[in-house]
């Protein structure tokens, strides 16, 4: 897990020093006519504001592609071998740009098609602009998958009760909520869960939020698994 942070943190500016090469696999997108579809290991495009990003970061992967029919309805195939290791991290961006005290709401909702097979967890990945600071919200998790860091127990932030984690992998600050029980469609009320890290456990100050992603970190697909993003929305400022 120590080197979930690198891969979001370089996005594509790594990709040419990546023995991995352009292109992971031939799989196609799916049938239904996807106004966008990707099989490159860095394909990203933007759509309704979107930040749509195939990103295949770890050791060992397999093929995998990401389809969109809207920046907010998209999904992944992906056939990642059965062995340790998160092998990518297909998600949507939405930039936000803003210090915790200028916002005033930070939202979204998701709902989510997820296989029963394999080991990933469904996360949101929300960063400060100087990368020091990397807060997940796991909405749903399966296989042997599990967040870094140390349990600092429970707490019930923004609609969902969370198991806290605490943590550093060596660039930066991990807190990851994990939530109590898996779930497949919700709303997330992001702000407060960044008001308690900052007011309530002061474990960092008045941060500039950079950016919201929503995706899945996958560990392993063998075989080939269809995740699908029916509806995301993130809204606020």
């Amino acid at each position: 897990m120590a080197t979930r942070t690198t891969r979001r943190i370089t996005l594509g500016l790594l990709a040419p020093a990546l023995a991995l090469g352009a292109t992971v696999g031939l799989a196609a997108a799916p049938a239904s006519a996807a106004v966008w579809n990707s099989c490159d290991q860095w394909g990203s495009t933007i759509l309704n504001g979107y930040t749509l990003y195939n990103n295949i970061w770890g050791s060992g992967a397999g093929s995998q592609c990401v389809w969109a029919n809207s920046g907010t309805n998209w999904g992944v195939w992906a056939n990642h071998p059965d062995t340790g290791g998160i092998k990518s991290y297909p998600n949507a961006k939405k930039v936000i740009n803003k210090p915790i005290t200028s916002l005033s709401s930070l939202t979204s909702s998701y709902h989510v098609t997820v296989p029963s097979a394999g080991a990933y967890n469904t996360s949101y990945d929300i960063w400060d602009t100087d990368h020091d600071y990397e807060i997940m919200l796991w909405v749903n998790k399966t296989g042997a998958v599990g967040p870094l860091g140390t349990s600092q127990g429970n707490v019930t932030l923004g609609g969902h009760t969370w198991t806290v984690y605490k943590g550093n992998n060596g660039a930066n600050e991990v807190f990851s909520f994990v939530r109590t029980a898996n779930s497949t469609s919700g709303t997330v009320n992001i702000l407060p869960v960044l008001k308690w890290i900052k007011d309530t456990k002061g474990w960092f100050g008045n941060e500039t939020i950079g950016d919201v992603q929503f995706g899945y970190e996958i560990t392993s697909s063998s075989g080939g698994l269809d995740f699908v993003t029916d509806n995301l929305t993130v809204s606020g400022g």
